[in-house]
């Protein structure tokens, strides 16, 4: 959760309500999360029934939602009005002149998902003046384990860096999905207080034979059989490693081998320690380290860092499938 959202929720608990309210973006968990609230915390259940009005962009004429902001509320300080996917309303622009002079006994939520609302309209402009504007973007496919792990923490389950990337090639980047199979887990099991391999197996049915976390471990662990099946499984399902996110996997685990080759001769407890990964990881880290010295671990790393700008599309006219062929045949030159 942003700072901006923790600003947002932390104002709404303590009842510090703007008259208007416009979220929008393309990232829906989080205009979901607004919008649950606005409908099940702002009012109690019995001034719900006269002052919660929700209305629906694609059935709605302008002029329905300025009516329904202008009523005052029966049996409670506050009205919520709500208008949902207004992306669809007809005469989007016209609610400028409620927004510029909201009345003060409504809260109007304007939910604008899937895409941001034009910037240059008076609609936006008032809403920053008169209330709030939140906008919910889309989270990029490198960033998503690290979201997975602040997600964890969160809701006080650990959610460690190989766990989170294993569930970001798997799940993708729809946060709802991601949020509903993490809480799936916790309910199955609710004494666990860390998410493992084993229990993302069992209970999200991910193969861990196919994993993006797994891949750079068969390049250097010198099983190629393993290697080019797992090659041949990502070449088939591109979107179940996107290049972003597999570029960050390889580079987290060939930062490792870099620094294995400070740490040798220490005990597993320490070593785990200096790299930051369980005890339990530290024999394979240090047994690949063995056979890549720190100069083809180096020619790696700058191999990534090619391939990191080419994959957004700096000098590179090729899809992804043709770049994770060409990037794992000069890795293992």
């Amino acid at each position: 959760m942003t700072a901006e959202l923790k600003k947002l929720f932390q104002a709404l608990q303590l009842r510090q309500f703007a008259p208007v309210y416009l979220i929008d973006g393309e990232e829906p968990y989080y205009i979901d999360m607004i919008t649950a609230y606005f409908e099940n915390n702002i009012l109690s259940p019995a001034e719900r029934d006269f002052n919660l009005m929700a209305l629906y962009g694609k059935d709605t004429e302008w002029t329905d939602v300025v009516n329904a902001c202008r009523e005052y509320p029966m049996f409670a300080e506050k009205k919520v009005v709500i208008l949902k996917d207004a992306a669809q309303l007809k005469g989007f622009n016209e609610l400028a002149s409620y927004v510029e002079k909201p009345s003060l006994t409504t809260i109007l939520l304007i939910e604008h998902r899937f895409k941001k609302a034009d910037g240059r309209s008076k609609v936006v402009k008032w809403a920053k003046e008169k209330g709030i504007h939140f906008t919910s973007d889309k989270i990029k496919d490198d960033a998503i384990p690290g979201w997975i792990q602040a997600h964890g923490k969160e809701i006080n389950f650990h959610i460690g860096q190989r766990e989170s990337e294993v569930l970001a090639s798997y799940l993708g980047n729809d946060l709802q999905r991601i949020a509903n199979e993490i809480e799936k887990v916790r309910i199955n099991v609710p004494d666990e207080k860390e998410l493992s391999l084993s229990i993302i197996q069992k209970y999200i049915g991910i193969s861990r034979e196919y994993n993006i976390f797994e891949f750079p471990e068969a390049l250097t662990s010198g099983d190629r059989e393993k290697l080019y099946r797992m090659l041949a499984y990502f070449l088939a399902n591109p979107k179940a490693a996107p290049m972003p996110l597999l570029i960050g996997t390889f580079y987290n685990h060939f930062n490792r081998l870099y620094q294995a080759n400070f740490v040798r001769g220490k005990s597993d407890k320490d070593a785990a320690a200096a790299l930051g990964i369980s005890p339990w990881l530290v024999k394979n880290i240090m047994g690949a380290a063995q056979h890549w010295p720190l100069q083809r671990v180096e020619r790696c790393m700058l191999l990534l860092g090619k391939y990191s700008t080419m994959a957004v599309g700096i000098k590179n006219t090729t899809n992804d499938r043709e770049l994770l062929k060409e990037m794992i045949g000069q890795m293992l030159e």
